[in-house]
């Protein structure tokens, strides 16, 4: 894959993370930035990644390598989906088009958030790539079910229905920030809105970020945040009985997003669910969650096979991705790291992101011995022996 950005741009996904801080007015850097609560899932996410260790295999002949990866009966060019995000105009306007077209460009799945901010039939004729569609099963049915027949006439190849979000996770710095829908102007926003022109323009131009999907029957204009926008609209009495008459209606690949607990494999399994991801919501709900990472070996373990295991999370690096494939996930979804990318230079950025990320990727490869995705196993990630006992040493005694 090559990009036209130029050789000075951002060459990693931290990096972008940092151009996205200063591209943006705080309150929507935070939206896109932030986790849930103390934020504490969000971090560990980072730190249980870091604490799993690569272990090189050299010498392995790895002169031939691929990255490709077929999910549910069809090869992509690696095992990275762009995952769903809500209120991507918001980094840089049809930020969901921009999104797909990146993605299409990539050869790699983009899926379409309800709280996307165009419209599904935008995305649909955006570039000829893989598109799934996001669904949130929300207290309207008619209406999500509305979204699903819509996805199926418009060529949407999968359904990823999100269940991790009985009610809104309470995002402390959407708060403090007074961040809204409508957006709303305070004399300090409009102030940081100053320092950030370009910006600014974009969006006066675009006329600014809406819930395209969700507005048009559900109403979005009231002063809330986004998080108490979402809690309106969420069901905490979605259970499995609902995801059962989702397979009855979508003939298609049918994904399951957000499930941490193994346990929940069997009833997956049971009622024909195709795939999991396995995710904590990027550290947005659950504050003090298990790291998507450190459960994947017993979702490995639960599934036996049965299963297409994604998962997100945290990952902001080719080895990141490597140390999900070596544990048994098929593929990983991104959410953060693309909307960092999206909001310093659109569609070129993102293209140029997944190619950092798949160059990283194949670095791991080289050097762990990986030279196709189906070569990562688990003994490449460093398992530490346990301590020895605490016991007393013998004491000599002089003879």
């Amino acid at each position: 894959m090559r990009s036209p950005i130029a050789r000075s741009s951002p060459q990693s996904i931290a990096d972008y993370r940092e151009a996205a801080r200063r591209a943006l007015p705080k309150m929507v850097f935070d939206f896109f930035d932030g986790g849930g609560g103390s934020e504490s899932t969000l971090t560990h996410n980072r730190e249980a990644f870091d604490a799993k260790r690569l272990i090189g295999s050299a010498p392995v002949d790895v002169s031939v390598r691929s990255q490709e990866q077929t999910l549910f009966g069809k090869t992509h060019s690696m095992p990275l989906i762009i995952g769903p995000t809500g209120l991507a105009s918001a980094a840089w306007p049809k930020g969901d088009v921009a999104l797909a077209r990146a993605a299409g460009r990539a050869s790699i799945p983009f899926v379409m958030s309800t709280a996307g901010t165009c419209t599904q039939q935008e995305v649909a004729r955006a570039g000829g790539g893989t598109r799934w569609m996001q669904l949130y099963l929300f207290k309207n049915r008619d209406f999500s079910a509305r979204l699903v027949d819509k996805a199926e006439a418009l060529g949407f190849e999968a359904i990823e229905v999100t269940v991790d979000n009985a009610v809104a996770g309470k995002r402390l710095r959407d708060a403090r920030n007074g961040f809204s829908l409508p957006l709303r102007w305070t004399p300090a926003k409009i102030a940081d809105l100053v320092r950030h022109p370009a910006w600014a323009l974009r969006m006066a131009r675009s006329g600014g970020p809406r819930l395209e999907v969700m507005a048009s029957e559900l109403g979005l204009e009231a002063n809330d945040t986004i998080a108490e926008v979402m809690d309106s609209q969420l069901d905490p009495s979605v259970n499995w009985t609902d995801i059962a008459r989702l397979r009855d209606r979508w003939k298609k690949p049918l994904i399951v997003k957000g499930v941490l607990d193994p346990r929940q494999v069997e009833k997956a399994i049971a009622i024909g669910v195709d795939g999991l991801v396995i995710s904590n919501h990027g550290g947005r709900q659950l504050d003090g969650a298990v790291a998507t990472i450190d459960v994947l070996p017993e979702f490995v373990t639960a599934a036996k096979g049965r299963l297409t295991l994604l998962l997100d999370s945290g990952i902001r690096t080719g080895s990141d991705i490597a140390r999900a494939l070596a544990l048994g996930a098929d593929a990983v979804q991104i959410g953060r790291a693309t909307l960092y990318a999206l909001a310093t230079g659109g569609e070129d950025a993102v293209f140029h992101a997944l190619g950092l990320l798949r160059h990283e990727l194949d670095i791991v490869q080289a050097m762990v011995g990986a030279a196709r995705i189906e070569d990562f196993h688990p003994g490449m990630i460093h398992t530490p022996m346990a301590s020895p006992p605490d016991f007393p040493l013998p004491v000599a005694i002089a003879g």
